[in-house]
């Protein structure tokens, strides 16, 4: 088996188990007894905890080169500790949360980092990898809905457990690293420096920031949402589907649009699509709209999660590939994940599912007018290690 096979089914079964088990974590959790705020609550403050740990792994990957071993432990260690989530406690409910989320989080900045390296040496793209992600996701959340509806969501664990540890023995058969990748040549707070001294990329990490703090709205509330609005399990599902299924062919075509487009104008108009799927969801507040808007999920999140992860592989040095992209999703999952949690789910339990829309769009809106100056900036290659005297 190839390394690029192989890392196709590791991000299928990356992409069914987060299906089938995150789209439902807030039902269980509210089964549990919690409310939306207290579900904000959990999340924000395990992500916090996770932002704080997070950059030790880019660390880890670039400077010891120990990539498949963070890989191996960011799925191993959620599956195994899902099990705790049946707890009613919210104290036991944040601890695994917060352990979880610490692996976890790492996941994506270090398999994004080892197949865009990976990619670059076979010839091939980063998209037509991290699509396999999304077909998985599509695939999970259709079935982690049937589960729900047929069995119990106290269970919903079992599966998830399944398809990590199928990860885990996937990470074991990859090379522990990709050539392209060398050595860290300085130290971590040298290379954020290095990176933040650029105001493009202050600007794009503003405006990640704001889009994708949005998808706390979809990817966390999406089914109490659906549900407070007269939809039922089995149609959240459906709409999950949708949503990820639409990721295929736009992760598929992302290479391209980047090709014509350029990065920066293919991050704006991810934006943009952005705006227009909270839009409409504002106009039309209805269970049926709310699945068909999904259609929209592939060129929003699929062409800017892409062309995002380009971008910083772009303007990073080859020694700092894992670093920056654990910065980025410090930003793009870490600090949007908090804020998008704790105000979506107070908007939520507050104002209702209109509330949280408005908002997202004002949001989603805001941050397309910050990649719009990132489109219209400079377009320069952070120096290498080497050339900057580090």
């Amino acid at each position: 088996m190839t390394k690029l096979l192989k890392l196709r089914v590791f991000y299928l079964v990356l992409g069914l188990a987060g299906g089938i088990f995150g789209p439902y974590l807030t039902l269980l959790l509210a089964e549990n007894g919690l409310n939306s705020s207290q579900v904000g609550v959990l999340m924000a403050v395990g992500t916090l905890v996770a932002i704080v740990i997070q950059p030790g792994w880019g660390v880890i990957a670039d400077r010891y080169r120990q990539t498949r071993l963070v890989l191996i432990l960011s799925v191993a260690v959620p599956g195994l500790l899902a099990v705790f989530y049946r707890s009613d406690m919210f104290i036991v409910l944040l601890a695994v949360y917060m352990v979880s989320t610490i692996f976890s989080s790492t996941q994506a900045p270090i398999a994004d980092s080892y197949a865009i390296a990976a990619a670059r040496e076979a010839g091939s793209t980063y998209g037509s990898i991290r699509l396999m992600m999304s077909f998985g996701a599509a695939t999970g959340s259709y079935a982690g809905g049937l589960y729900v509806s047929n069995f119990s969501v106290s269970n919903i664990w079992l599966p998830f457990l399944f398809f990590n540890l199928l990860a885990v023995a996937v990470a074991l058969s990859l090379p522990k690293d990709v050539g392209e990748n060398r050595m860290m040549a300085h130290s971590f707070a040298q290379g954020v420096r290095q990176l933040v001294s650029n105001r493009i990329f202050l600007a794009f990490l503003g405006g990640s920031f704001l889009v994708n703090q949005t998808m706390t709205a979809f990817g966390t509330y999406f089914v109490l949402a659906f549900q407070s609005v007269g939809g039922s399990t089995g149609h959240a599902g459906i709409a999950l589907l949708l949503a990820s299924i639409t990721n295929v062919p736009s992760m598929f075509a992302a290479s391209r649009v980047i090709g014509r487009l350029g990065t920066e104008r293919t991050l704006l108009l991810a934006a943009l699509i952005y705006v227009l799927r909270w839009t409409i969801q504002v106009i039309f507040p209805y269970p049926e709209v709310m699945i068909g808007v999904q259609a929209l999920h592939g060129l929003s999140f699929g062409f800017f999660y892409i062309s995002a992860v380009e971008y910083v592989s772009k303007i990073t040095s080859a020694d700092m590939q894992a670093t920056g992209q654990s910065v980025f999703n410090m930003v793009f999952s870490g600090f949007s994940g908090i804020l998008g949690n704790l105000i979506n789910g107070v908007l939520l339990n507050q104002g209702g599912v209109q509330t949280m829309n408005i908002a997202c769009m004002i949001s989603s809106g805001a941050g397309a007018l910050l990649l719009l100056y990132v489109a219209r900036g400079s377009r320069r290659r952070l120096p290498s290690a080497q050339e900057a005297g580090l």
